[in-house]
């Protein structure tokens, strides 16, 4: 079970399949992959491993929090050096999934909830930051961040768009992104302080490679000609990615009706963990 789901979420250091796959993949398989399938693995592991082997999921605690603290911190900084649009987005996911692995195997409430609302939220956004890869590939039929640079001036509405999903994408208070990590990043402070301390700091490098990306695509003078005739959204991207800006600001702003659904499941999960069974 451990090492099937783990390949899934992708933990590190089965993950580097992830990458390649998502450059292979149109935009609508990189879609599916990112916001549904990714989650198949964690919810694997919140449905079958901890119920039904929780001794072993408790013993092998320690070498999931710390595979997971391994995954944000490392990923993060091989995103940094990403060159392809798709690439860094499909790392930024493993690093984002760290979060959720993290926060289930804290074995408290708020760390279990957290990663379950870090699962919900990544399913928004890392879908809005892949469909928004795709409509610059379709009008530029390329994904490397070199070739772009000055499209918030022919493309105002989608920067503004994409400057939300990025957003999220860094943690930004009142976006989905937020909620997720800082409830996990509350329950690791109750388990362990360092665990709470080494998340959050590591963490901060899911605002720095975000916001390098957001910055040499959208920012700055026009790059080249194909950019200075780009074209903005049209009504089927605008209502597709509007539908996900709705969804991320209201997870951030208001995640109530996201989370108390999970209270009893959740309750009834850790004390079935929490008695020995051998």
């Amino acid at each position: 079970f451990l090492f099937a789901f783990a390949v899934k979420v992708p933990m590190w250091p089965v993950h580097t399949w992830l990458p390649d796959a998502h450059t292979e993949a149109p935009t609508g398989g990189s879609v599916v992959l990112a916001a549904i399938l990714l989650k198949l693995g964690a919810y694997g592991f919140v449905r079958f491993s901890l119920p039904i082997l929780p001794d072993a999921s408790r013993h092998l605690a320690f070498m999931m929090v710390a595979l997971s603290l391994i995954a944000i911190a490392y990923i993060g900084f091989v995103t940094l050096v990403q060159t392809d649009l798709k690439r860094l987005i499909a790392y930024s996911s493993i690093s984002h999934m760290g979060f959720v692995t993290l926060g289930f195997f804290l074995f408290n409430a708020l760390g279990v909830e957290g990663g379950l609302v870090q699962m919900i939220s990544h399913g928004f956004v890392s879908a809005a930051m892949f469909l928004c890869v795709g409509v610059l590939y379709d009008r530029m039929h390329t994904r490397m961040i070199a070739d772009y640079g000055g499209v918030v001036n022919t493309m105002p509405k989608f920067a503004t768009l994409m400057m939300l999903f990025a957003m999220a994408n860094a943690g930004l208070p009142a976006t989905s992104g937020f909620v997720g990590e800082f409830m996990v990043i509350m329950g690791a402070m109750k388990a362990n302080f360092w665990i709470a301390l080494t998340a959050a700091t590591i963490g901060i490098l899911g605002a720095a490679y975000t916001l390098w990306m957001y910055k040499r695509v959208i920012f700055g003078a026009v790059a080249n000609d194909h950019v200075a005739k780009l074209g903005d959204l049209n009504y089927r991207e605008i209502i597709v990615l509007g539908t996900l800006a709705l969804a991320v600001l209201w997870m951030g702003v208001y995640p109530k009706p996201f989370t108390e659904v999970m209270h009893s499941s959740v309750s009834d999960l850790l004390r079935h963990v929490a008695v020995p069974k051998l």
